[in-house]
C-alpha cells in the first residue's frame, strides 16, 4: 500500500511538472517615447537591487540600434549615451512579473525619446511611429537606415519569433502591448485618436499575419496617461485614449494624472515611475489572462 501511495504521488509530481513545462512562455511587447524608454536616474527600489531580475529576457531597440531578433538577460538601461543606467516604469512591471511567476518570460521593446506618431509634429531624429500606408511605403525601419520606428518594432518582433520564440518546445504567447507616448503629438492632438488607433491595428494585424493566430486581433493594449502638471500633457491626447478605451474592450488606459515628476516637468520621478509600473502590472494581470 505504501509503495502504491508513493508511486501515485510521484506520478502526480511528474504530471504537474510536465504541465508547467508545456505552458507557453509569456511575451510582453513595449513601445513609446521617453517615459517608456526610461529617464529615472536615481537608484532602483531596494527590493529590485537586492533580488534583481532572475527570469526576464529582453530584445531592445532604439533609434538606429536594433533589437536584432535576439534576447539578453534584462537589466534596466537606455541606449543613448547620456541616459545610460536610467530606468522607467516598465522596470517595475518586469520585476513584478519576475517575482510572481518565477519562470522565464520575454520582453520586446522599441522606444525613443521625443518621438511622435503624426508626421506634422517634431520628432526626434525625424523618426515616427506613423502607421500611414503612404509613410510606410516610402521609408524603411529606423534600424535599417529609414525613419519608421513602427517598422523597426514589428520587424524585431518578427525576428524574435523566427529566431527564438518559435523554437520554444512549449510555445509562446504574446500577452499584451504596453505603450507610453503622446507628449510629442500634443500639437496634433486632434488627430491622435486616428493615429493611435492605426498604430494599434497595425501591430495587431502584423501579429495575426506573422503567426496565423487570429486571437491577436484582440491583443490587450495598455497605455498610461500623463501627470497633471506635465508641461507636455495634452487633454486632447488623453481624450483620444479614453475614447479608444470606450470603443475597444481590449484597449485599456492607466491614469497617471496624480503622479510626481522630475524637475523638468516631463518625466516621472522614481516614485511616479514606481507607482505607474505597479498600476500597469495590476492592469496587465486583469486584462491579459494569467501571466505564468
Amino acid at each position: 500500500m505504501r509503495i502504491r501511495l508513493l508511486t501515485f504521488l510521484l506520478f502526480l509530481g511528474i504530471g504537474v511538472g510536465s504541465e508547467a513545462r508545456q505552458r507557453p512562455v509569456s511575451v510582453i511587447i513595449v513601445a513609446g517615447q521617453s517615459n517608456a524608454d526610461g529617464r529615472v536616474a536615481s537608484s532602483l527600489p531596494p527590493t529590485i537591487m537586492k533580488r534583481g531580475y532572475q527570469h526576464c529576457w529582453w530584445s531592445y531597440g532604439s533609434d538606429t540600434v536594433s533589437g536584432g531578433g535576439t534576447f539578453e538577460r534584462y537589466w534596466p538601461r537606455v541606449e543613448k549615451q547620456e541616459q545610460k543606467g536610467k530606468w522607467g516604469f516598465d522596470a517595475i512591471v518586469y520585476f513584478e512579473i519576475d517575482w510572481h511567476i518565477r519562470r522565464d518570460f520575454y520582453v520586446i521593446k522599441e522606444t525613443l525619446g521625443g518621438t511622435a506618431i503624426d508626421t506634422t509634429c517634431v520628432s526626434n531624429n525625424k523618426m515616427y511611429w506613423s502607421a500611414s500606408e503612404e509613410y510606410l511605403s516610402r521609408t524603411a525601419a529606423a534600424d535599417k537606415g529609414g525613419k519608421s520606428l513602427l517598422k523597426a518594432f514589428t520587424e524585431n518582433i518578427g525576428a524574435c519569433i523566427d529566431n527564438e520564440l518559435s523554437k520554444k518546445p512549449e510555445g509562446y504567447q504574446i500577452k499584451a502591448f504596453i505603450w507610453h507616448q503622446g507628449e510629442s503629438d500634443r500639437t496634433a492632438a486632434g488627430r491622435y485618436y486616428d493615429n493611435l488607433k492605426a498604430v494599434v491595428e497595425y501591430v495587431r494585424n502584423y501579429l495575426v499575419e506573422k503567426t496565423g493566430d487570429e486571437s491577436y486581433r484582440r491583443l490587450p493594449f495598455i497605455c498610461g496617461t500623463f501627470a497633471a502638471d506635465s508641461r507636455q500633457r495634452s487633454q486632447g491626447v488623453v481624450d483620444a485614449m479614453e475614447r479608444l478605451e470606450r470603443e475597444d474592450k481590449n484597449f485599456h488606459v492607466v491614469d497617471a494624472s496624480d503622479l510626481t515628476l522630475q524637475e523638468d516637468k516631463i518625466h516621472f520621478d522614481a516614485n511616479g515611475a514606481r507607482k505607474l509600473g505597479k498600476r500597469v502590472y495590476r492592469k496587465l494581470r486583469r486584462v491579459a489572462g494569467r501571466i505564468r
